[in-house]
């Protein structure tokens, strides 16, 4: 963290977190791709992973060296070196920009272990200088998939990434790179834009890496309709805070400055906001071409729910925004009825279920509604489902895709044996239905509690 020593401090900031199992993370200048192991396992693996479970059986009682370099360059570097009980040596390192002159504080913090500290001292910076890293590829996202002729406008709000030799990566300024449209912009037609980046990571010029992706050059268009409403038309609504329109689903036909007409991607277009008032509203939906803006509107219904939890623009961060708590007696079900409105961008902007004792004095489990949980009773648990699959498993982006205006029942039983379920039945908004169910969660019949959390995403309860 900086200077400030005092994490309750007003000026306290971190710079970043850096745990032993290969993830972090930090401010803007965080960079997971920076940290570097010689474990086994992959970062990115599944916790249990018997590479994984090797890990944790090395790390119990490891003797850890660890080493905290603050050089004058501007950087710290971090090196923990672990040896276990049978000899094997686990390797960590990471960097990353701090303060040059102000002092830095370090912390160490453990969650469900502990360790001992022999000693810790000073000695003088080893590191004088940063070696340079060269560009090894760049990828452009977020491209505009047309433009009206007579605009030059071919980047829009892309993004480019360059990945360095040491394993970092950055975002590059659009002034930083050059482009080749071909052919050039002065005619309709699909164009080819190549993108090149040539500096080093401290901005000197080396051999370049590039990337291209292609884009429509399109007539002026002079009208849009919407041919195909959008899955959620129906907003269920509590609070007074404006709300964001989703158009997925969603089909708008442009017509062209020469009369003919084509689907406009949603991309494109600019939607506003929804007022929280009952009935029947229309949404303004605007594209801005070239030398004109053209409107149309897409008809929705608004209804007042019972209560909400979460923010309408999908601000809540996690743990801070709960449902009432309510009891679930023994040989008793307690559900809940909602809509959830979410950012849809992670698995987790959708409810949790919390089961815990009425004074709140411990917890029995959280369960998310994909497939996933913890907690000292989730621990007897049997998971099922029928989420969506591919060739890899559970199909996250599915997922994610369809969170935003899914009819949600969660239902809570306590079965009065000391065991509770918890069953997710959902709706999405284009009508499919799905189910996530967790039985057998070791609870105290006698007292037991539940209520719901949200991240990222709002709910709207109907009772």
């Amino acid at each position: 963290s900086n200077e400030a020593g005092d994490r309750e401090a007003e000026n306290y900031s971190e710079y970043f977190a850096l745990r032993s199992d290969a993830y972090g993370w930090g401010n803007g200048d965080f960079d997971i791709g920076v940290i570097s192991t010689n474990y086994a396992s992959n970062p990115e693996s599944d916790p249990t992973d018997e590479d994984w479970a090797n890990f944790r059986a090395i790390m119990d009682g490891a003797h850890v060296t660890l080493e905290i370099d603050h050089s004058s360059s501007g950087y710290a570097f971090i090196t923990g070196t672990a040896v276990g009980t049978d000899g094997t040596e686990l390797v960590i390192t990471y960097n990353q920009p701090v303060s040059a002159t102000a002092a830095i504080n370090v912390f160490l913090v453990a969650e469900g272990s502990y360790f001992e500290m022999e000693e810790a001292y000073l000695v003088p910076s080893q590191v004088t200088e940063i070696a340079d890293a060269n560009p090894v590829s760049l990828d452009i996202t977020g491209t505009p998939a047309m433009v009206e002729i007579g605009s030059e406008n071919f980047w829009g709000n892309a993004v480019a990434t360059v990945t360095y030799d040491d394993g970092s990566s950055a975002e590059i300024d659009s002034a930083d790179l050059s482009f080749n449209v071909i052919p050039d912009m002065t005619t309709v037609g699909e164009k080819t834009v190549l993108v090149a980046y040539n500096k080093t990571k401290q901005g000197v010029f080396t051999k370049s890496v590039s990337d291209f992706y292609t884009l429509n050059v399109v007539n002026a268009i002079t009208g849009l309709d919407v041919s195909t409403l959008p899955d959620i038309t129906t907003y269920y609504f509590f609070d007074s805070d404006s709300i964001v329109f989703n158009p997925k689903g969603m089909v708008v036909t442009a017509t062209y400055a020469d009369g003919s007409s084509g689907t406009l991607d949603n991309v494109n277009l600019e939607f506003d906001s929804i007022a929280a008032v009952a009935g029947a509203q229309n949404v303004g939906i605007a594209y801005e071409g070239a030398t004109s803006i053209v409107t149309t509107t897409c008809p929705i219904t608004l209804v007042q729910g019972n209560s909400q939890v979460g923010a309408s623009n999908f601000s809540t961060p996690w743990w801070s925004e709960f449902s009432n708590d309510f009891t679930v007696s023994s040989g008793e079900s307690k559900m809940f009825e909602m809509y959830c409105y979410s950012a849809g961008n992670l698995p987790y902007q959708s409810p949790s279920t919390i089961l815990r004792r009425a004074d709140n004095s411990a917890e029995y489990a959280v369960t998310r509604m994909d497939n996933f949980g913890w907690g000292d009773g989730y621990s007897t648990a049997t998971l099922s489902n029928d989420w969506v699959t591919n060739s890899e498993g559970f199909d996250v982006e599915f997922f994610n895709s369809n969170i935003s205006g899914s009819h949600i029942i969660i239902t809570v039983t306590n079965n009065g044996d000391d065991t509770a379920d918890i069953r997710y039945d959902v709706t999405y908004a284009n009508g499919d239905t799905h189910f996530q169910e967790y039985t057998g969660i070791t609870v105290d019949s006698t007292d037991l509690n539940c209520t719901l959390v949200i991240e990222g995403a709002y709910i709207v309860l109907l009772n």
